[in-house]
């Protein structure tokens, strides 16, 4: 009889299937029970099929947080580009709100993207993605303050927006302190010390 004609490894496009499975496991355990052999299962893949695409853990997590930036990237330009004025302040205005709105609508990735459950491997595409999401915070402040303040003002916004995100994401923030117009004034805030500063 002839051989049978051997099967396809897998199915569909498992690359996709394992970055999706990946995320699936991050917004539902903790991290330290998140593992290749788990991602695989829900993947529904042996747990050696990730290797084929993803060497190590740190590789696919990196990969999940690299297309993170990208969409928070996507995100923020959205959110600026809606904008009725086209005047910078109200732009970055815009980008910060969007910007706390995206971590608190993806916690695990934004956890991956900043916070402490950061992937073991830097690989290039993540590089990438970083780059381009600082370089959009640099651009957005640059008109306001000028070129030669640019990145001193974006560490500033950054420290800002970041930190009260990471605040909101642990729960270590006072009740009161949660709503949307203490979130309103504190970016106003930053607003005015920014322009005031570079006035």
């Amino acid at each position: 009889m002839p051989a049978r004609a051997r099967k396809p490894y897998h199915h569909g496009d498992l690359r996709e299937k394992l970055v999706a499975a990946g995320e699936s496991a991050l917004s539902e355990l903790p991290f330290a029970e998140v593992t290749l052999r788990e991602i695989a299962r829900r993947a529904g893949v042996s747990h050696a099929a990730p290797k084929h695409h993803f060497p190590t853990l740190g590789h696919l997590l990196a990969e999940i947080a690299a297309r993170g930036f990208e969409r928070f990237v996507a995100a923020l330009a959205e959110a600026a580009d809606q904008q009725p004025s086209n005047a910078a302040e109200a732009r970055l205005l815009a980008m910060s709100r969007r910007y706390i709105r995206f971590a608190i609508e993806n916690p695990a990735v934004y956890g991956l993207m900043f916070g402490a459950s950061k992937p073991s491997v830097r690989t290039e595409h993540l590089a990438q993605a970083a780059s381009g999401a600082w370089r959009q915070l640099v651009e957005g402040v640059w008109p306001i303050v000028g070129e030669a303040r640019s990145t001193a003002a974006a560490a500033l916004v950054f420290s800002t927006v970041h930190g009260y995100a990471m605040l909101r994401l642990e729960g270590r923030h006072p009740p009161h302190m949660a709503g949307p117009s203490i979130e309103d004034s504190m970016l106003q805030m930053m607003m005015n010390g920014l322009t005031a500063a570079y006035d």
